[in-house]
């Protein structure tokens, strides 16, 4: 796993692929994780990789997260992106 994430909350990670998941040398070798504050910005990325990709989750809230969706764009690669949940003070 790889991970790259900037001041504004916004945080772009490589990870292997989940174990419940068959793992096929160059099918779906590893998926690639966008999570942001902000969630026009997370739609506007999301739209740009959905252009010729297979919706596998759509972009909808979640039990976790704000907003969250994976597709697998035109090239193969796994995408999921999410809005990072707030933070809850204690």
């Amino acid at each position: 796993m790889g991970q790259v994430a900037a001041a504004n909350g916004f945080c772009v990670m490589a990870y292997d692929v989940p174990s419940h998941l068959p793992w096929n040398p160059g099918e779906i070798a590893f998926f690639v994780s966008v999570r942001g504050d902000d969630a026009d910005e997370i739609l506007q990325y999301w739209t740009k990789l959905a252009v010729g990709a297979t919706v596998i989750a759509p972009l909808a809230p979640s039990g976790w997260a704000p907003l969250y969706g994976m597709v697998r764009d035109k090239f193969g690669v796994t995408w999921v992106l999410d809005v990072a949940p707030a933070a809850v003070a204690a």
